[in-house]
């Protein structure tokens, strides 16, 4: 179980009354009755627009173009988020393959185990065809059977970065006429670009985290663990409608590690507070961090350090223009915090990782704010501008923020800190 999933589970079980009592001058009185402010919260679901069958026939129509510009059969998906992206399914793995084809042309089919196939036609919006297997049959020859009646009988096909290997494997096993490769270069080019409908998504989430973030930070209590802002954060992304992703907080010398520490934790006065969350909405992620000190005035040097990291961020974000490459973002941070005599490059005390990262279906996808990637930014692009400051033994400062590309350059999705002592815009 990685971190982050340790966190949410914590935060999932850790009782539903933590929020119970909140500073005061926090609960809204009304009829003479006092609200908390979990209460107060209600779903938003109502704004939510899913996204359309005719945007997933797009992205198909795409898809199917970049087949037929770098020679592709066809593309295999296993169960995973870019089957969702396509085709709006979702579905369980299991050792029983049940994958998608997208053929260069024609229509999108489906291979699943006979006994599965009623459940499997109740869930599909895209295509109709379905190729079943029975239990004493290779999947892998239906799989075959479908890219061969879609009209093509060479070329590459391409596996989805997700596809399990098995599955992989045993296609290329019994598709010998054709040539097993990466479907990168005709999923990557689709899923990075966003569209209007996707970016709303993630504004939504991202306005939602605020919210529970906000619920969060009135929840910490000096003598508490990181618990109690992570089950305040799970709940309120539940009150409003989200789906809880992760809500990580590590306090004083921890925050120096950007992804914590299994140390035990006791908030106290003065500790630096450094906490990173999101949620999904419709199946895209926000992603969020905050540094705060707890209960006391900032001391000379957390204030220092808390305002280069705004410098940073400040720099990556004006660095990222449309025509320039990902890398520029993480150079223009990163020189920032090696100038005042951290690093240089990955060493520590300093930046310790890349300055950003892609997001959209998964928190982390394509698009990294890094050393070496020349990928030009391009409207619709969606990434992270996070160049995290940790000094060990110390603390550790991380402003994040997630921006969206347009032609006149990066928006942000959620605005960054306005001060030290105000985390959020009011």
């Amino acid at each position: 179980m990685n971190r982050r999933n340790f966190i949410n589970v914590s935060a999932m079980t850790a009782g539903a009354t933590l929020l119970a009592g909140t500073a005061s001058g926090s609960v809204k009185k009304t009829n003479k009755q006092s609200i908390s402010p979990l209460e107060s919260l209600s779903s938003k679901l109502v704004e939510v627009v899913p996204i359309s069958l005719e945007e997933r026939k797009i992205r198909i129509a795409k898809a199917q173009d970049l087949m037929a510009k770098n020679g592709f059969a066809a593309i295999v998906l296993d169960s995973g988020t870019s089957m969702n992206y396509f085709t709006g399914m979702t579905w369980g793995q299991s050792e029983r393959p049940m994958v998608v084809v997208i053929p260069a042309k024609g229509e999108v089919s489906y291979i699943c185990p006979k006994f599965e196939q009623s459940r499997l036609e109740e869930n599909i919006k895209i295509g109709q065809d379905v190729y079943p297997w029975e239990e004493d049959e290779s999947p892998y020859e239906q799989i075959k059977k479908a890219i061969l009646d879609s009209g093509a009988n060479s070329g590459k096909i391409g596996i989805e970065e997700r596809v399990r290997f098995f599955i992989a494997d045993g296609l290329r096993q019994v598709a010998t006429g054709f040539t097993i490769v990466s479907a990168d270069p005709v999923v990557i080019p689709c899923r990075i670009i966003k569209s209007p409908a996707e970016i709303a998504l993630m504004q939504i989430a991202t306005g939602y985290t605020i919210e529970a973030m906000k619920l969060g930070f009135a929840a910490l209590k000096e003598g508490e663990s990181p618990s109690i802002f992570s089950s305040a954060v799970a709940q309120a992304h539940q009150k409003l409608g989200a789906r809880h992703a992760f809500a990580l907080a590590n306090f004083a010398e921890a925050s120096a590690f950007p992804h914590g520490t299994s140390k035990p934790q006791i908030l106290k006065k003065g500790d630096v507070v450094l906490v990173d969350c999101g949620c999904l909405v419709q199946g895209y992620n926000s992603d969020i961090s905050r540094t705060i000190v707890f209960g006391a005035e900032p001391t000379a040097r957390q204030l220092e350090i808390w305002n280069l990291e705004k410098e940073a961020q400040a720099a990556g974000f004006k660095a990222a223009q449309i025509g320039a490459p990902l890398e520029a973002v993480d150079a223009a941070a990163r020189k920032v915090i090696t100038d005042a005599g951290f690093g240089p490059d990955y060493k520590l005390p300093g930046l310790p990782h890349r300055t950003g990262h892609g997001i959209g279906m998964d928190g982390h996808e394509w698009g990294n704010a890094v050393r070496g990637n020349k990928q030009i930014l391009e409207p619709g692009m969606c990434f992270s501008i996070e160049p995290n400051i940790s000094i060990v033994g110390e603390f550790g400062v991380r402003h994040e923020d997630c921006v969206y590309m347009t032609e006149s350059g990066p928006v942000w999705f959620s605005k960054p800190s306005p001060s030290i002592a105000q985390p959020f815009e009011q």
